[in-house]
């Protein structure tokens, strides 16, 4: 609307034009020629504002109109042309409509009329019940973002191929920090002589420099026993779907030269920040060597961690030096503090409660007060036996507790000590490790992703048999050794027996030298035979089970018990080590219900075959050769499909661990 159009402009125009033509008229009155050239003056003004309103209206109207067509017309072009694509779908799933675009992508003339699900199945799922209102999908190379408007049945449609290829090619190119380290590079040179020693070094650096040129990594050495690499995503995805074939091949090509020299390497992966890429390079490597050495760890930034490898037991040291140090140590620690309590993992076997006694002795070595936390109603037959013999020794059995006596003694000065585990969640009372800040581990069990937080010392070693073959060499080496009672040295043995299979598996040099110094001190191999005796119908029970295992072509003999019937973890073990002794068997794997509700998987195998890693992907762990797992809300069958997946995922090298 011109502004003269206005009320408030209006009148007062009018009221000007009648006044001027009053003036006229009074002017005619007094002088009529001078009237009439002033009425003739208005007269002609008021026509041109009238006639000048009238062009003024038909230009605009004119505009508006160019412009409106204009503007419908680079609408519809824009629906029709611009590379957005736009559909409409009816309730029966059926296009209603789409732009050229959109049919161009689908290679189509037209769209209108076809099904959606003719069209596409999962675009026509993701219409009918998808969870997000964007995803993407890709149709004839094209990768097409799609957003939805539900409630007008309106898709749009966005190429993002470039982007992808983009996002791709950051991710491929994206930086990958590697530590790799020669794990027993010390104990193999200490006794070589120059020459030899320049020949290992040549003949391990040739081989990681041709590996590091045919995948395009920079390697650099930084100590005799260290390496850097520096790659990338899709490098790094290369080395993977390979398996790391290089810990095979550094293993083969010295061993030519009777040296079992192996490596361990540590990835960082996932992050930008150089230093924190460094970091997660170092904390893998660390993870690699905690579970023993010659395998591959990777962690991501979110904190997943794959291995690979792994397939060699760890190598056993020469040199108690380390037993010496940590010793000194732990007795630093029980000096400091004012009681002691230690503490297995949930069930345990008679090596968690033989480290137990030992521990406790080398406790009251350094005139502490210390306690063993049990739960007598959550044991096997075997420590049952143990403890019935413990009830007999006053002394050793006062320092037993249950959890709950345990938790309420608990001050800010107290120790405790775990044995034969590492992770939180297999411990007797995962209350303690947060009642308490000061922790010790002392455990034999490779080192799994899941670990006790912040521990003050930590004594992990995979090469030994078992946890109290590292706690009587701990003993060996405490400052006032007290002579053990038999029954201390007995338990003590018992555990070494239990975890070698009577010294046929994991056996070193130490073990027998650990056994040799506890037969010393008294400890009755009889009575160890009387623990772990085992009755009639238990013997009856393992016949069944094997009964109904079945060997697979690649030498797995997996057998799964009854669905409705229970057995006792150590039931289940002892299964998997006699089906271990049969001909064509290399790994073996026990299912059953066990009496907590749970679904108990056992895992053996004579080394070829890494149950560890498979233990871990049905959320357990273990040894390369001795893995167990546990499996809730799940029946047997189920159970036994799961594993059957995780051994397929194993041989085929497909889902990470």
């Amino acid at each position: 609307m011109h502004f003269y159009e206005r009320k408030a402009y209006r009148y007062p125009l009018y009221a000007l034009a009648a006044m001027a033509v009053l003036m006229a008229i009074g002017l005619f009155y007094f002088q009529w020629l001078i009237g009439l050239v002033a009425l003739l003056g208005i007269g002609f003004v008021l026509y041109s504002v009238i006639w000048s309103q009238r062009s003024l209206y038909q230009e605009l109207e004119h505009y508006i109109s160019n412009l409106s067509h204009r503007v419908k017309k680079v609408g519809e072009e824009a629906l029709m042309q611009m590379p957005v694509g736009i559909m409409l779908v009816n309730e029966d799933g059926e296009i209603d409509w789409s732009n050229r675009f959109l049919a161009a992508c689908f290679k189509e003339q037209t769209l209108v009329g076809r099904s959606l699900a003719e069209l596409s199945e999962p675009l026509a799922a993701f219409v009918k019940r998808g969870k997000t209102d964007e995803e993407i999908f890709e149709f004839h190379g094209k990768r097409l973002k799609v957003l939805i408007r539900r409630s007008e049945r309106l898709l749009y449609f966005f190429d993002v191929t470039e982007h992808m290829e983009l996002k791709q090619k950051y991710e491929a190119e994206r930086l990958v920090l590697a530590i790799i380290f020669l794990d027993n590079y010390d104990e193999i040179t200490q006794g070589m002589d120059d020459q030899a020693k320049s020949q290992l070094n040549s003949l391990v650096t040739s081989v990681l420099n041709r590996w590091a040129n045919d995948y395009g990594i920079f390697l650099k050495r930084t100590s005799s026993d260290r390496f850097i690499a520096v790659l990338n995503e899709q490098i790094l995805s290369r080395l993977e779907k390979s398996k790391f074939s290089i810990l095979d091949e550094v293993r083969e090509q010295t061993a030519k030269h009777h040296v079992q020299l192996t490596l361990s390497i540590g990835i960082g992966a996932g992050v930008s920040p150089l230093p924190e890429l460094g970091a997660l390079a170092q904390s893998s490597l660390d993870l690699a060597l905690g579970r023993g050495g010659d395998q591959v760890a990777i962690k991501q930034g979110t904190g997943k961690v794959k291995f690979y490898g792994g397939k060699t037991n760890p190598m056993e040291k020469r040199t108690r030096v380390r037993a010496r140090v940590i010793s000194h140590a732990l007795r630093e620690l029980i000096v400091a503090s004012d009681k002691v309590l230690i503490m297995g993992h949930k069930y345990p076997d008679m090596d968690a409660l033989g480290a137990a006694i030992g521990i406790l002795k080398v406790v009251q070595s350094n005139q502490k007060e210390g306690f063993i936390v049990i739960d007598p109603a959550k044991t096997d037959a075997g420590v049952q036996r143990l403890l019935e013999e413990m009830k007999k020794q006053a002394d050793l059995w006062s320092r037993c507790l249950k959890p709950e006596q345990a938790f309420e003694l608990v001050t800010d000065d107290t120790l405790l000590i775990v044995v034969d585990t590492h992770r939180p969640s297999l411990v007797i009372e995962e209350r303690l490790l947060y009642r308490t800040d000061h922790i010790v581990i002392i455990d034999h069990h490779r080192r799994g992703e899941e670990f006790i937080e912040a521990p003050l010392l930590v004594y992990m070693e995979p090469y030994a048999s078992s946890t109290s073959e590292l706690v009587t060499e701990l003993l060996e080496y405490q400052p006032r050794r007290m002579k053990l009672s038999m029954l201390e040295a007995t338990a003590l043995l018992a555990g070494i027996v239990v975890d070698t299979k009577s010294f046929t598996l994991r056996t070193g040099s130490r073990t027998f030298d650990a056994a040799s110094y506890l037969r010393s001190q008294g400890a009755d191999t009889v009575l160890v035979q009387k623990l772990l005796r085992e009755s009639i119908a238990n013997y009856v029970k393992r016949a069944k089970l094997i009964e109904r295992a079945a060997i697979d072509e690649h030498g797995i003999a997996i057998a799964s018990g009854d669905e409705h019937e229970v057995h006792d973890q150590v039931l289940i073990a002892q299964t998997a080590d006699t089906l271990l002794t049969l001909s064509g068997v290399v790994a073996s794997f026990v299912i059953s219900k066990r009496a907590d509700g749970t679904v108990g998987i056992s895992a053996r195998s004579l080394g070829d075959v890494n149950v560890q890693l498979i233990m871990e992907r049905l959320g357990g762990g273990g040894h390369l050769t001795n893995a167990a797992a546990q499996l809730s809300d799940v029946t047997v069958e189920e159970a036994e499909r799961q594993l059957r997946e995780a051994i397929h995922d194993y041989f085929e090298g497909g889902k990470p661990s």
